[in-house]
């Protein structure tokens, strides 16, 4: 009953983009709605709930490789996504709408996620990233929630009258992001399996899937988050998300997964980093013009983004 299976991996594709677009427009209302009544800016929340929630797909999909024993599928996965999220879906967000840019994003976030891609490229020196590297990242992860905690607080502190104003309806918007999460999450996963299942009838090898498509197929949540709240105007929510979920998989999730079993590092591997690092450095100019990052920016990423799918097919 091949007919039968190839027709519910299509459903179940369909549907996971359904799920995604309107969850991700409820996480988005929910967000922005819960920072107004909490007196704490939709930046920081995107940098951490949001942030944190889209990311679990990866999380889930590397940690289970890493138990499984094949680690550099982790690896991969965690490279790949990151740089879905700063070419592919970053571009697919400016052209939609250019999205202005916080300036405490190219002061605080920004060099925050550069210095995590620094230091994965110094642990991954060595060759191999272990139990030793994941603890270095683990306490990297945790002094930058430590950072943002702090700030919410102070962030609270300035707004105390205005947030006992503002808590009438608190509960219905907490609602909106629990679920709106766990939505993308699920819509994300019915897309991976499809995409999986489709892949392989068309004979493409596993190792070009974890690092192309399903790299891509995780980073869908934050796809459908920054592009929605990129076209409602919400920019914080739409690079905090970005930005915050890299963050999230570099340290964390491959903190864990450095301390699940050893991930070795190859030619290919130091290459990735290195491509990620630069494209990280690249987000400096790009978010300084004039700003914004424009839609011509936009699809300048998304061009990249193209190239350096056609190289890892190709070359």
């Amino acid at each position: 009953m091949e007919w039968y299976t190839t027709l519910m991996e299509l459903f179940f594709f369909t549907a996971g983009i359904g799920l995604l677009y309107k969850c991700s427009d409820i996480l988005v209302e929910g967000t922005s709605k819960v920072a107004l009544r909490m007196g704490v800016s939709s930046l920081i929340i995107s940098l951490t709930i949001v942030a944190y929630g889209t990311s679990a797909p990866e999380f889930a999909t590397s940690a289970l490789a890493s138990y499984k024993a094949h680690s550099s599928l982790s690896l991969g996965n965690v490279l790949g996504s990151c740089l879905a999220n700063l070419l592919l879906v970053l571009g697919i967000s400016a052209v939609m709408r250019p999205i202005s840019v916080n300036l405490g994003i190219v002061k605080r976030e920004l060099p925050i996620l550069l210095v995590s891609t620094i230091l994965l490229l110094l642990l991954s020196i060595r060759g191999n990233l272990d139990m030793l590297s994941g603890l270095v990242m683990l306490c990297a992860f945790a002094l930058y929630l430590i950072f943002f905690i702090r700030m919410a607080k102070k962030e609270r502190e300035k707004k105390v009258k205005f947030i006992e104003n503002n808590r009438n309806g608190m509960l219905k918007y907490v609602l909106f992001i629990i679920f709106g999460l766990i939505g993308v999450v699920v819509g994300a996963q019915l897309l991976v399996d499809s995409a999986v299942y489709f892949a392989n009838i068309f004979g493409v090898p596993e190792f070009l899937i974890a690092i192309s498509m399903i790299a891509v197929g995780t980073s869908l949540p934050e796809l459908a988050v920054s592009a929605t709240a990129s076209f409602k105007g919400e920019s914080d929510i739409s690079l905090g998300n970005l930005i915050g979920s890299n963050v999230f998989n570099i340290l964390l999730i491959l903190g864990v997964c450095s301390c699940i079993s050893v991930i070795h590092i190859d030619l290919k591997s130091m290459l990735s980093e290195l491509f990620l690092l630069a494209v990280t450095i690249a987000m400096f100019p790009i978010f300084y013009t004039k700003g914004r990052v424009s839609r011509a920016e936009g699809a300048l990423l998304l061009v990249i983004y193209a190239i350096y799918l056609v190289l890892l097919f190709y070359k």
